[in-house]
């Protein structure tokens, strides 16, 4: 008795499952964007208990259609306008598809050489494509590897920060006193999360006020380090925003580098959303001071079309990171690790086990080239300042700020319940999907335009009806 799927069904549900992904991309307009069951909805379709007996793949896809469908969210539906984007391309599923197929597991070099250099590569592409520093190339003092997301890059920078001021001494003894770590009040709650996970605890965790345009204020930065240093604390990070996620608002980098370096404290740089702008030399004075970054981070998987998970995470010296995470067990040993001539990518990580990530980054890359990429990308921020410039010359509606890159934040005069009234009704009427924030007890919508299938139509739609809803709810 054989219970597996033959190469040959395989084959034959493969090609249906591709054709069923290529039918969902051109229809994805007609779902709802944001789903529309009620909580329990989903559960309560499916069995108690699994199957005794296999199913046929027919049946399972039915269920799919019939259960499944109705209660996902579209991300990519270009009328997702919500959060930041989740972004996928046919590419990026082609090579997610072959990572899954040739299942490697690449923790070592030894494991999959293939799955290794060309991270390697990918990576080293990156900072050239991108006019990030140098020395975050492997063939430098640094080099750069894929995690799954922005949280395990602060994580992996957190404890090498930690490392590193104690001299690597925390890994034997476990005594994190007298640690303090800086954010501002804008930042990401995944540091807050890597304070926690760490052990640090929260206590320790400085938030940082803001200025007006809700960037960190080095002025305020700097007090803090000296009053700590003054209580006999250790300062250690310091983590910095290139567009944060609630106004898209850009730290001074280089002011906060130069504070870092002065008082020895790892800088961390996260620009999860934003950090694909870079690949635009025009955009490249929002990245300035990134020379006097420990590490930095960005997700492709957000505004590069390439699918969830993708995080590139690199580091300037990264013999702190190896020297922090590296355990090396006997069942490990090989003879390739043991001469140092190659990356094992387990020591720049929290986890073991990983996947196959370079690959559909790197189908990314070739597909679109660094021309179509920029091409793309340039569309979105075109795109945002187009739905500015409409927001300004509204008599019913306000604008937050200029956008930096392509999240617009604006709101309706009515006040803080109508806005949320119209943003509700919108996401329930399904057509588009917004979300907010509140900033200064003010609130906001958010309208991120970087989903990868977005163009001015679906932009030119939402405004439409944006305003259509708010004459309905007045």
């Amino acid at each position: 008795m054989n219970y597996h799927m033959s190469p040959g069904q395989f084959r034959e549900e493969g090609k249906k499952l591709i054709d069923w992904i290529a039918d969902y991309y051109e229809q994805v307009e007609k779902y709802p964007v944001l789903s529309q069951v009620e909580p329990g909805e989903i559960s309560k379709q499916l069995p108690d208990q699994a199957p005794e007996k296999g199913e046929e793949f027919s049946t399972v896809m039915k269920d799919v259609e019939q259960i499944i469908m109705p209660g996902i969210t579209h991300w990519q539906s270009p009328n997702f306008f919500a959060y930041f984007q989740s972004n996928n391309s046919f590419p990026s599923i082609l090579g997610d598809l072959l990572s899954s197929g040739l299942g490697v597991q690449g923790m070592l070099w030894a494991t999959s050489p293939a799955c290794t250099e060309l991270e390697t590569k990918v990576m080293d592409w990156l900072v050239d494509l991108m006019g990030l520093p140098k020395h975050f190339k492997s063939t430098e003092s640094g080099g750069g590897v894929i995690q799954d997301t922005a949280s395990s890059a602060v994580l992996a920078a957190l404890l090498a920060a930690r490392e590193r001021k104690m001299d690597f001494d925390c890994n034997k003894t476990g005594d994190n006193s007298g640690l303090v770590a800086y954010i501002s009040t804008q930042t990401h709650s995944s540091v807050e999360k890597g304070v926690k996970v760490m052990g640090l605890g929260t206590d320790r965790l400085r938030r940082i006020d803001v200025d007006e345009k809700f960037a960190l204020r080095p002025d305020l930065l700097e007090h803090q380090i000296m009053d700590d240093l003054a209580a006999g604390l250790k300062p250690f990070f310091v983590c910095a925003t290139i567009g944060t996620t609630s106004s898209n608002a850009v730290d001074p980098t280089e002011a906060i580098g130069k504070i870092c370096r002065k008082y020895n404290i790892w800088l961390h740089v996260d620009a999860a959303m934003s950090g694909t702008a870079a690949l635009l030399p025009d955009y490249r004075q929002y990245f300035e001071g990134l020379e006097l970054a420990d590490s930095y981070a960005f997700n492709p998987h957000k505004w590069m079309f390439t699918n969830f998970d993708c995080d590139c995470f690199w580091v300037a010296d990264k013999t702190v990171l190896i020297k922090t995470l590296s355990i090396l067990p006997e069942y490990l040993k090989n003879e390739a690790t043991e001469k140092g001539a190659v990356i094992d990518y387990r020591d720049w990580h929290v986890q073991l086990g990983r996947r196959f990530r370079s690959l559909k980054l790197w189908f990314v890359l070739r597909h679109y080239g660094a021309e179509g990429l920029r091409y793309h990308i340039n569309q979105h921020i075109e795109l945002a300042q187009q739905f500015t410039k409409w927001v300004k010359e509204s008599d019913q509606f306000e604008l937050l700020n200029e956008p930096p890159f392509n999240l617009v934040l604006f709101r309706h005069n009515k006040g803080n319940e109508f806005n949320k009234q119209l943003m509700d009704s919108l996401n329930k009427d399904g057509k588009i999907y917004l979300t907010h924030t509140v900033l200064n007890e003010t609130f906001w919508l958010r309208m991120s335009i970087g989903q990868t299938q977005t163009e001015g139509s679906h932009v030119l739609e939402a405004w439409r009806l944006l305003n259509e809803k708010a004459e309905e709810l007045k």
